[in-house]
């Protein structure tokens, strides 16, 4: 009998109705649907077993199998892209399940294999995720941002839309990190659906964050550290700004 517990399985929810953004999985960045983008990434993530594009919409499906992708179709009535994921994850018996978030088109597989890999290494971890540093003070600022506070051994202590930890400190004290967090998470398959089926929390509902919810149960959340450029699409504009990101990418590789 096949032994599924090490396979790792990467949904990627993908939603046509975005508030802020309709049809963003869909719109283009520098010749591809952004959808594509993220899926390319996941699938070139070497922990990664499986991917899946996890969708209500029939748009988005045919754009996906149009350029090779899985697609599995999920209800309408999903209250969030991790009910997505975890619908999807019944279908399967793999022991990790990733929520790729579907508005990360710079992610690289690296990140998601270092998120993967410090759930496989951690027991005491149901869930990881991945931080960077912030790019200026201006984005430190961003409530767009969400920022993460972390422990000595690397395990998630808050996350927040304001600028944590406070800056205003007095002559001589150390310096906290600053922390930018990407929206990528690690699951156990069996903490998955506890997840799922636990009300949001207080701490969740105030921030918007639904990672919280992970904390407000004293759950741990394992995180790696990454060196990686991101920026998240969540309106029009970004699409432009992760163009220019691209552009200069391309031209450093051609420069070495």
């Amino acid at each position: 009998m096949v032994d599924h517990r090490q396979d790792v399985l990467a949904v990627i929810p993908s939603r046509f109705a975005a508030q802020r953004f309709p049809g963003k999985p869909l719109a283009l960045i520098a010749g591809k649907p952004l959808v594509q983008r993220v899926w390319e990434a996941a699938k070139a993530a070497k922990r990664v077993t499986r991917v899946v594009v996890a969708t209500d919409s029939d748009k988005i499906a045919r754009v996906v199998r149009g350029f090779g992708g899985e697609v599995v179709m999920t209800s309408p009535r999903c209250p969030s892209g991790t009910d997505r994921v975890a619908q999807v994850a019944r279908t399967s018996r793999a022991g990790i399940v990733v929520n790729v978030q579907g508005d990360e088109p710079l992610l690289s597989p690296n990140t998601i294999d270092k998120v993967v890999e410090v759930l496989q290494q951690d027991s005491s971890a149901v869930m990881s995720t991945a931080v960077r540093k912030p790019e200026n003070d201006r984005e430190w600022r961003d409530p767009n941002a969400v920022k993460a506070v972390l422990d000595r051994m690397n395990y998630a202590l808050y996350f927040s839309r304001a600028p944590l930890p406070n800056l205003v400190r007095s002559s001589g004290a150390p310096v906290a990190p600053r922390w930018i967090h990407i929206g990528l998470y690690a699951f156990r398959r069996p903490f998955l659906f506890r997840f799922a089926a636990l009300p949001p929390s207080t701490l969740e509902q105030a921030e918007r964050l639904e990672q919280l919810r992970v904390l407000e149960h004293g759950c741990a959340i394992k995180v790696a550290v990454v060196a990686q450029k991101t920026c998240a699409v969540d309106r029009p504009e970004d699409v432009r700004k992760v163009e220019r990101i691209l552009s200069k990418l391309r031209m450093r590789e051609k420069s070495l």
